[in-house]
C-alpha cells in the first residue's frame, strides 16, 4: 500500500472520530446533518446514538487501514466492498434510528 493512501485514511479516520466524539460526548448535535431543534425531543439520546455510530464508522476506517497496511487481502477489492456495505448499513441505521428522538410530523 502506498504511504499516501495510508496518510489519507488516517487523517479521514481522525476527522470522523473527532466528529463522533464531539457529538457523543460533548453534545454538539448541531453537527448532525438535518438537525432540527424544534423537532428533537431528546437531544442527549440523539447525540449519544449518532455520535456512537459515527465512532463505529471511524473504527471501520481504522480496520480498513490496518488491513491495507498489513496487506492481508493481496490487493483485492473485497475490503473496499465490505467497507462500503458497512458504512451504508451504519448510515441507514442512523437515519432510521434517529427518528425515535423526534416528534412526528
Amino acid at each position: 500500500m502506498t504511504s499516501g493512501l495510508l496518510v489519507v485514511l488516517l487523517v479521514v479516520m481522525g476527522i470522523v472520530a473527532m466528529l463522533g466524539v464531539l457529538i457523543a460526548y460533548f453534545g454538539h448535535v448541531e453537527l448532525i446533518a438535518g438537525y432540527d431543534p424544534d423537532r428533537v425531543t431528546d437531544e442527549d439520546g440523539l447525540a449519544t446514538f449518532i455520535g456512537t455510530n459515527t465512532l463505529y464508522v471511524a473504527a471501520l476506517m481504522g480496520l480498513v487501514t490496518l488491513v491495507k497496511l498489513l496487506e492481508l487481502l493481496d490487493d483485492t477489492e473485497l475490503v473496499w466492498i465490505a467497507f462500503t456495505v458497512g458504512v451504508l448499513g451504519l448510515t441507514v441505521r442512523m437515519v432510521l434510528g434517529s427518528r425515535r428522538y423526534e416528534t412526528p410530523r
